[in-house]
């Protein structure tokens, strides 16, 4: 094999993953890996060629140390990965690096180390360091080493080109704070080496000053008496060690096997002593407060659970759905008061009133649940109020008891598309409605949603928004959401200091501590000259008001910080900074104007100052590269970046530019399609849904015969549904409906919605037309209109499928053979006949194609300008990319 040079790529291939090497990028497509850590996996997926004396050697690389070295001090996580490699083979080799670390950590340091020479990350604000990844972007690489993975992860990846008998070492650091969840810490990793490696270890160290109650950790690869010669885990005290060392042989899936058994999760939990409620540490001016009070009496609560039963509810979201509020009821306590409301076009409430959660009352409300089917719009902004109203009357009428909270829990899969339908209002009324009196709760399925609307409306009430997975366990995630919600101890927590003793402070003030969780405050002495320090914490009860006083002698503390022989320097300081920027991005999310500007330079400024890479910073990495130094771009993916795995996006519009964008792959495919005007060309056919969409071909007017010059669009599109007897023809002048025999017509001057069982059409007067076949197939027309006095253009349309995950695997058509996963490889970059768009050669379906680096513009959003999107061009009327040759794809007729 030949050393990579500056355009060729190495290509490595294993089951369901596909590395594109480049110019030392490497993108990466993975199956779905589940919430945890994939940690120092060296990603290498060819069989080994070699494990002899001690050595594991694949693809020419040996992988001789991995190691997770994890450091936790009061809940503060800094994890360090490192890895070391050496290229046994006679060329250079390409040697990728990967870590899966939890969404809620910031990485905080990379390195890079070949030959002895270190490449350090740096963090940088983002705009800055998004030059210089728009740069690489745009000659077709992608720069971007953090993708979201997963429910609860990203993933860093760095690869590098290293010569024949070089070594490389990466080194990956990210901090965290360790949230208690259900009366326990838990620090996640995942271990994925891919090949044995000579020294694999793992190696946590905890201290906490309150001391350690329980320390446990467990492997989801490899069965406990496996486990047990090669981890030890040992407390006592405040200290705590767990270490995992298994050998080359007990890394090895079988006793002859060359392949590892490390693959999956390593989780490590544990909880501290609470002999008091409180504990307040001091380190260099820093300090933090740590609430979790026990063995106080439930709080009743009142909870009302606003449920969205629209149409796109239907099938196993409403199924799982209906099976998690049943398991909820069976765990109300008596003391507790309820309601369930539905809503879909309007909104259906079990009772008037709330009522107490008596065995007789739950044995109804199991009735009314079990009842529940799906029907129609989405009415969010009524559905909320009418829970907030009844829960304030229930409080002025005294029909709950005195000392009793309330909270809404509502869950949704959609957008408000009927009512009051503006996010920004649903929030007011809402806001205006709850009054800070109580949380509300929003849970978010699926990903057909405004999350951000969602998430923005909890946070300003108080509470906090989840998304529910699409996934067989939807039923288990919104169990767990309540089980964390299900025991309030406390209401109207506040946190005091003595006065003019404290500045930046971070929140101080909680409307409920739920049992199993734990208040975390922390914030910087003015004066770090103080003897003493008293910090109260005042809250409701179930039966009476309680302040909890936690006294802190400096002198004391002083003396305890000195026994700490493996702390990390000012690990306080660095808390208070993770938990402040955290809280101001929350704040970020609902302010506006000046007040926003304040919140983003203060957390911009924290996030430089700490080295912290967050939404709003970039760490530029650079490594060598042939003779020259190359940049890419480590980022934080951030929740509304989640991309659910497999949601392609298909159209066609222009010149008939057909665009294929593959989500996995971060990029896209394009063709044209060159036929004479009246041609009709079929561009979905689904004999299991019965959908097909025909276009119909024009070309300019007075047009060109000349097939290398000309312009065709197209002018006319066909969707029809044979399952239900569905017929619609699109022109830019305007749209005719049939059902059956029964015939519509509209103009592109209205604004209409048309609705019927399983079909739904609206047309944007002037702009564009959404077609939805039940959930789950979206297409959207869009209309191009030029001048009309123009002598030669005319007016045009094009297609987007914007969803199609409930189209059948035997669909076809020029657009429908794209809707399964398909792969393709992109090596070999080189400059082309036109300087500014490279070529390149793609293999793709078994072919083996030269592509040329263009871009097409995607106009679904904004019809007058579009959006740039670049693309691979493949020529010849896509000749070797679609099945067969274009011609096949001819019909005689538009239905």
């Amino acid at each position: 094999m030949t050393p990579l040079g500056k355009h060729q790529a190495h290509h490595i291939r294993s089951t369901g993953q596909a590395c594109v090497l480049s110019d030392g990028i490497c993108v990466v497509a993975l199956p779905h890996l589940g919430p945890a850590l994939w940690l120092g996996g060296l990603w290498l997926p060819e069989k080994p060629l070699a494990a002899t004396g001690g050595k594991s050697v694949v693809n020419g690389i040996e992988v001789y140390s991995t190691k997770i070295s994890c450091k936790v001090t009061s809940r503060f996580a800094h994890n360090v990965v490192t890895t070391r490699a050496v290229n046994r083979a006679d060329t250079a080799k390409e040697v990728s690096f990967d870590v899966e670390l939890p969404k809620t950590a910031f990485i905080t340091n990379f390195t890079l180390t070949i030959d002895g020479v270190t490449y350090p990350g740096n963090v940088k604000e983002k705009e800055v360091a998004k030059k210089q990844y728009e740069k690489a972007v745009s000659q077709g690489k992608t720069a971007g080493l953090v993708k979201a993975s997963g429910r609860k992860l990203e993933k860093f990846t760095v690869s590098v080109n290293v010569a024949a008998g070089s070594k490389v070492t990466f080194e990956l650091t990210y901090e965290e704070l360790l949230k208690r969840h259900k009366g326990k810490y838990e620090l996640y990793l995942k271990v994925q080496p891919k090949q044995l490696v000579k020294h694999f270890e793992i190696e946590a160290d905890i201290y906490e000053p309150q001391g350690i109650s329980t320390l446990d950790a467990e492997a989801s690869f490899i069965t406990n008496d496996l486990l047990g010669s090669a981890l030890s885990k040992s407390f006592s005290g405040k200290k705590g060690r767990v270490s995992f060392k298994p050998s080359m042989d007990q890394q090895r899936s079988c006793p002859t096997c060359t392949d590892s058994l490390l693959h999956g999760d390593f989780i490590i939990t544990y909880d501290v002593n609470r002999e008091s409620p409180a504990n307040v540490q001091i380190v260099n001016g820093y300090f933090v407060h740590f609430f979790a009070p026990q063995g106080l009496p439930v709080v009743p609560k009142s909870v009302v659970f606003v449920i969205d039963v629209s149409g796109s509810m239907h099938g196993r979201k409403m199924e799982q759905t209906k099976d998690a509020l049943l398991k909820i009821l069976d765990d109300m306590k008596e003391e507790d008061y309820l309601n369930i409301i539905l809503f879909s076009g309007d909104v259906t409430i079990w009772r008037d009133n709330l009522v107490q959660a008596t065995p007789e009352n739950i044995q109804e409300a199991r009735t009314f649940v079990k009842n529940i089917h799906d029907q129609g719009m989405t009415n969010i902004n009524d559905g909320l109020m009418r829970a907030i109203n009844m829960l304030n009357k229930a409080r002025e009428e005294h029909r709950v008891p005195e000392r009793s909270t309330s909270i809404v829990i509502m869950l949704t899969d959609g957008d408000a598309n009927v009512g009051e339908s503006r996010p920004e209002k649903i929030q007011e009324n809402v806001r205006n409605a709850i009054g800070g009196k109580f949380p509300l709760y929003n849970l978010g399925f699926g990903n057909n949603l405004n999350y951000n609307f969602l998430e923005s409306m909890a946070l300003e009430n108080q509470g906090l928004a989840r998304r529910i997975y699409e996934d067989s366990d939807a039923n288990l995630q919104l169990q767990g959401f309540y089980e964390e919600v299900a025991n309030p101890l406390l209401t109207g927590v506040e946190v005091e200091y003595p006065e003019n003793a404290i500045q930046d402070l971070t929140q101080n003030a909680y409307q409920h501590f739920y049992d199993g969780s734990e208040i975390v405050v922390a914030g910087r002495l003015l004066d770090e000259d103080m003897n003493n320090f008293k910090a109260d914490v005042k809250g409701h009860g179930a039966t009476n008001d309680l302040t909890f006083t936690e006294e802190v002698d400096m002198k004391e503390m002083e003396k305890a910080l000195k026994e700490q022989d493996y702390i990390f320097g000012n690990y306080i300081e660095r808390l208070w900074a993770y938990l402040t920027i955290e809280q101001l991005l929350e704040k970020r999310k609902n302010a506006h104007g000046e007040e926003k500007e304040n919140l983003t330079a203060q957390a911009l400024d924290l996030s430089l100052k700490y080295h912290f890479v967050t939404p709003l910073t970039s760490m530029v990495v650079t490594k060598p590269e042939d003779n020259e130094d190359q940049t890419a771009i480590a980022d934080k993916p951030g929740e509304a970046s989640y991309q659910p795995p497999q949601t392609p996006y298909y159209y066609v519009d222009g010149d008939p530019h057909f665009i294929i964008q593959v989500p996995q792959k971060d990029d896209a495919i394009c063709f044209n399609i060159d036929e004479d005007p009246g041609t009709v060309l079929r561009l979905i056919l689904d004999p299991v849904t019965g959908l097909t969409v025909n276009g119909q071909i024009i070309g300019e007017k007075g047009g060109s015969s000349d097939s290398k010059t000309r312009k065709t669009y197209f002018g006319k599109l066909g969707i029809a549904n044979a399952h239900m007897d569905f017929r619609m023809e699109v022109t830019p002048d305007k749209i005719i409906l049939w059902n059956g025999a029964a015939q519509s017509t509209f103009g592109w001057l209205d604004t209409v919605t048309v609705t019927q069982d399983g079909l739904s059409v609206t047309i944007n007067r002037k702009k564009n037309m959404v077609v939805s076949f039940g959930d789950g197939v979206t297409f959207v027309v869009v209309l191009h209109q030029v001048w009309k006095k123009h002598p030669v253009h005319q007016d045009f349309l094009g297609f987007y499928v914007v969803d199609s995950h409930r189209m059948s695997a035997q669909t076809h058509g020029l657009l429908g053979q794209f809707f399964h996963p398909f792969d393709f490889e992109v090596s070999d970059i080189h400059p082309g006949s036109d300087p500014t768009k490279p070529d390149a050669t793609m293999v793709v379906k078994n072919h083996r194609l030269t592509v040329t680096r263009g871009s097409q513009k995607d106009y679904r959003k904004d019809v007058s300008i579009g959006t740039k999107v670049a693309c691979w061009f493949v020529h010849d009327n896509g000749e070797g990319l679609i099945d067969g040759v274009h011609s096949d794809y001819i019909v005689p007729e538009l239905f």
